[in-house]
């Protein structure tokens, strides 16, 4: 019988083992966007210019996914200035409390300790990925294993480029604000 972490962790090395990030094409595509958007914010001299390369190297990130993922359609939308969904507030309505039920009975305290447990850490996963925040559990996994592989392929993408841009950052004189 398998188990509910078995299957979580079979979602995530499938994941990551059929990751499309691995492709070297995949990885031209970025660096090319990446340079592209970090010459933009150069041009511009934005106030806060660490910022805007933070935001221009996840935007990069973003097309290079083509949308095909809820992180990648949310740090599109989000840096547009507006949100695909909006949010409506809720009435307040019965018990609010986890693992209240609306009788006033709590269900037994192991049980219900690691139900929360799971629920906070899901929370918190959440919250790291862009867009993924009321995800359930399987395809919060799922897009978790894509955003790390992304941003992987984002390090070596910068590291890279340092590494080609430091003999000549050496040699310039230094960025002013």
């Amino acid at each position: 019988m398998e188990t509910p972490n078995s299957s979580l962790q079979g979602i995530f090395n499938k994941t990551k083992n059929e990751s499309k990030w691995i492709a070297e094409s995949q990885q031209r595509r970025y660096s090319s966007k990446l340079l592209e958007a970090l010459r933009l914010v150069r041009t511009k001299k934005p106030p806060a210019p660490s910022r805007a390369f933070q935001e221009a190297a996840d935007r990069a990130l973003a097309v290079a996914a083509r949308g095909r993922s809820r992180w990648s359609r949310a740090i599109l939308s989000s840096r547009r200035g507006f949100s695909i969904h909006k949010k409506k507030k809720r009435a307040v309505t019965g018990c609010s409390r986890l693992g209240e039920r609306a009788d006033g009975l709590f269900r037994s305290r192991g049980k219900r300790f690691a139900g929360v447990e799971v629920e906070r850490r899901r929370r918190v996963l959440g919250r790291l990925i862009p867009g993924c925040r009321k995800l359930m559990l399987p395809k919060l996994v799922e897009e978790a294993g894509d955003y790390i592989a992304a941003l992987e392929m984002q390090v070596r993408a910068m590291s890279a480029l340092t590494e080609l841009l430091a003999p000549s950052l050496i040699r310039s004189p230094p960025y002013t604000i």
